[in-house]
């Protein structure tokens, strides 16, 4: 019965976090994002925009050059910018840290196919009662449509969290390597 507490008690760091997001402290750092294109080719211009995925919990803007400009991630559905090396944000019932590692953006031309990756080295989220500590990799590979209109990648996630409560064993989350992908999102090019 006190593991099912201590775990509904880290849901609930975590839904603070939805619900509560502020403006960020921040660290800046120029070249966050790798961007590479096949063939030494440009990126194109119509990846170039916002991007949302069909769960609302990923977006990536693309900058003409095809860098990430910004990025709502699902670990805490915040948007940040990958060149903050970090981000402090209040919470509705505490505070949220993220150190970021570098992202990647690649594509190759003669298949569509674009593909993605969101480092986050180190994430706390904290309550009175809960902390939860982790680091994640996240990547998203597929093809563009032919009308350039949507993207529908595969979703691996390489996470691993620990909630501690004080009085508690701590409680790990470790995503399986083996049960990746863990979803086909379809991203929908924003006007």
């Amino acid at each position: 019965m006190k593991k099912v507490a201590f775990l509904l008690a880290g849901c609930a760091v975590v839904l603070s976090v939805f619900a509560g997001c502020q403006k960020a402290n921040k660290v800046i750092e120029d070249n966050a994002v790798k961007v590479t294109v096949a063939g030494d080719g440009k990126f194109p211009e119509f990846l170039a925009g916002t991007w949302k995925a069909d769960n609302d919990q990923w977006e990536f803007t693309f900058e003409p050059d095809g860098t990430i400009s910004s990025a709502v991630i699902d670990s805490g559905m915040i948007k940040v910018t990958p060149g903050w090396k970090t981000a402090t944000f209040k919470l509705d019932k505490g505070t949220g840290e993220y150190k970021f590692g570098d992202w990647s953006a690649a594509y190759t031309p003669d298949s569509r196919e674009l593909a993605v990756e969101v480092v986050v080295d180190e994430y706390t989220l904290s309550s009175k009662s809960v902390t939860m500590k982790g680091h994640s990799t996240d990547w998203f590979v597929g093809p563009v449509s032919e009308d350039k209109q949507s993207w529908k990648a595969d979703w691996y996630t390489f996470i691993k969290v620990v909630a501690s409560s004080q009085g508690e064993d701590d409680v790990v989350f470790d995503d399986d390597p083996n049960g990746n992908p863990v979803a086909t999102l379809v991203f929908t090019k924003q006007q």
